[in-house]
């Protein structure tokens, strides 16, 4: 009996292990099933998340190869006068002509302007049995928005063809009208379908506009109360739709999991994930079935749960042999541990001597690295010695002219003391003083030259600069009998830069332009001012004989010229010094003539400097 009640003690112990084993397979299964589900419904979303980007890059894609569409078409002078009263009949059927073919080019369903008072003048779509022309669109948001504010944009139920879009408008000028662009996604739609994807996309409301699923156009994700129904039917926006909530239900257990119904296929659930759509209040929504999905990886779960538990259990008779055997490798490890210590040991002092050999190298090269940089120092001065003597024989050039354009004034001035002109007298021998300065800055930037100094960058005023220029070189042209054409630049116009060094470049290039067209047919030289955002530019232009194509990309060379007796470096130092102050020198010629233009930074004017009361005009002489 004692026997037997031992047996009976085995046989329990045996079945209750057995028991306890089948309960944690079940356990492990249920609970691999579920980890393998979260892990699907992640990968899904992680998927979906990615295919959802894609989706709305692609419409928003498709959106703006059409948004810049109707501002090209407002811009159209025969556009701005189909509009007009009483239009002529040709004129319109070329605008519609050329309507058609620029929606057949771009894609869009329709193009239309629609005049002032709301009526369709024109159309792309005029020869069709339902033409737009003549119908009155004047209750459309987005007629009215764009009349408003210069362009508006509307998804809704063409209340002619009947076909839904949406329509981009934009205002025309002296607001004559809209230009309208109808926008269909027939194709996207299709691509969606053809791909057996589920995407919608709804606008601010919650109704869905544009669907892979044809019959839920127009439903809601959520109920629309019965004073906004009566606004959209009222603007016809989506003819008599009844706006039905759609066939998705939501799942209690999580946020984004639903059950769709509605469709050909019975009711599945899917994951809904939405994104908007960039300058738009649409969102995109998209379902991705997850019933496959979650049932293969809780099937892989299952099955991989199972495995474990019974692979861990069948690990735990191995246990015992494994320590055994793991004591004899530690033993076995750590013989060839000390084996490799010293091995280690040699290969330190191998690499000991190898360390102190590096370092004689790296303070060798140290050395050497000191000397490249001394002999760069001194070949930087000698190029700076070098640079400074052509600078030198170019300031000798610069100085000459101020110092005609004083002894020109001085002549001047002696003829009007004697003719008793003195207010005017007065004001050469000012003008004297002026040049006087100017060379006095000529040798000053000698000096800073030498000393590598930069350009100064700071607000100095347009029109003393041309003012300056004009002191030097006006009394030449009027002995030659050149006509100046230099309009007064506005008193507020200023740039960034070093006013000498700027007038300077101007003077040189009058200079040349007066060398150009000195012995011409009617000479003349004018100056012109243009003002393009931040930029403003000064274009020095003659009707001289031009620069011959061979020699005009060598005209800005050092040493270059065309002149017998020049220097060849004033339109050198010329660019050199626009482009210190930030700005650009060019040319362009031809047979009628030569034009430098010089582009430079607009800035404030200098709030300390008083404005300056001399126009730039050519200066009086007798």
């Amino acid at each position: 009996m004692i026997a037997a009640a031992v047996l009976s003690a085995k046989d329990y112990r045996r079945t209750l292990a057995l028991m306890v084993g089948l309960a944690a397979l079940v356990l492990a299964g249920w609970l691999g099933g579920r980890v393998a589900e979260r892990w699907a419904l992640a990968d899904l979303r992680r998927s979906a998340t990615s295919a959802l980007g894609l989706q709305v890059a692609a419409l928003r894609a498709e959106m703006q190869t059409q948004s810049a569409l109707p501002l090209a078409l407002a811009a159209d002078p025969e556009i701005e006068r189909v509009v007009a009263p009483a239009p002529d009949p040709a004129l319109v059927e070329g605008v519609n002509g050329r309507l058609a073919q620029i929606a057949a080019a771009t894609g869009a369903a329709v193009i239309y302007v629609i005049g002032a008072d709301g009526v369709t003048v024109a159309a792309s779509n005029a020869t069709a049995e339902k033409s737009f022309i003549g119908r009155d669109y004047g209750f459309r948001p987005y007629f009215r928005e764009s009349m408003a504010t210069g362009s508006g944009s509307q998804f809704a139920l063409g209340t002619v063809s009947g076909r839904p879009g949406f329509y981009l408008a934009r205002r025309l000028p002296r607001s004559a009208g809209v230009v309208v662009v109808k926008i269909e996604f027939d194709a996207i739609e299709s691509a969606w379908r053809a791909s057996r994807e589920s995407v919608f996309v709804t606008d601010a409301r919650g109704i869905v506009l544009v669907a892979s699923e044809p019959g839920w156009r127009f439903k809601a994700l959520r109920s629309i109360d019965e004073a906004e129904r009566k606004r959209i039917r009222e603007a016809l926006e989506f003819g008599q739709a009844p706006l039905s909530p759609l066939p998705i239900h939501a799942v209690a257990e999580a946020g984004d999991l639903v059950r769709v119904g509605g469709t050909a296929r019975p009711a599945w659930p899917a994951l809904m994930l939405d994104a908007p759509i960039p300058g738009t209040e649409w969102r995109l929504h998209t379902l991705t079935p997850i019933a496959a999905a979650v049932q293969r990886e809780r099937a892989q779960g299952y099955v991989i749960a199972l495995l474990t538990t019974g692979l861990a259990w069948a690990g735990l008779a191995t246990l015992m042999g494994r320590r055994r055997r793991m004591r004899i490798r530690l033993a076995e490890a750590a013989a060839r541990r000390e084996e490799l210590e010293s091995r280690v040991a040699e290969r330190t002092h191998a690499l000991s001597e190898a360390n102190q050999q590096l370092l004689a190298e790296i303070e060798e090269r140290r050395r050497a690295e000191a000397e490249r940089e001394r002999l760069g120092r001194e070949l930087a001065q000698a190029g700076r010695l070098a640079a400074l003597g052509q600078f030198a024989a170019s300031m000798a050039h610069e100085i000459n002219q101020p110092l005609a354009a004083i002894r020109s004034y001085a002549d001047n001035t002696a003829i009007l003391v004697r003719r008793g002109r003195i207010e005017d007298a007065a004001e050469n021998v000012s003008a004297i003083g002026r040049l006087t300065e100017r060379i006095g800055t000529l040798t000053r930037q000698l000096k800073g030259f030498a000393r590598r100094a930069s350009g100064r960058r700071e607000p100095v005023r347009l029109a003393d600069i041309v003012h300056g220029s004009l002191e030097v070189v006006s009394w030449r042209a009027a002995q030659a009998g050149i006509a100046l054409d230099v309009p007064p630049p506005a008193p507020d116009l200023a740039v960034l830069g070093d006013g000498p060094r700027l007038e300077q470049v101007v003077v040189n290039l009058l200079q040349n332009a007066l060398d150009a067209v000195t012995g011409r047919p009617d000479p003349w030289i004018a100056v012109r001012i243009e003002e393009a955002g931040e930029r403003v530019a000064v274009e020095v232009a003659d009707n001289g004989p031009g620069i011959p194509e061979a020699v005009r990309a060598q005209v800005f060379d050092p040493f270059f010229t065309t002149k017998s007796e020049g220097l060849g470096l004033g339109l050198a130092i010329c660019r050199g010094i626009v482009e210190e102050c930030g700005g650009t020198l060019g040319l362009r010629s031809g047979a009628d003539g030569t034009t430098f233009r010089m582009e430079l930074t607009r800035a404030l004017a200098p709030p300390d400097a008083a404005q300056d009361s001399r126009t730039a005009g050519s200066l009086e002489a007798t």
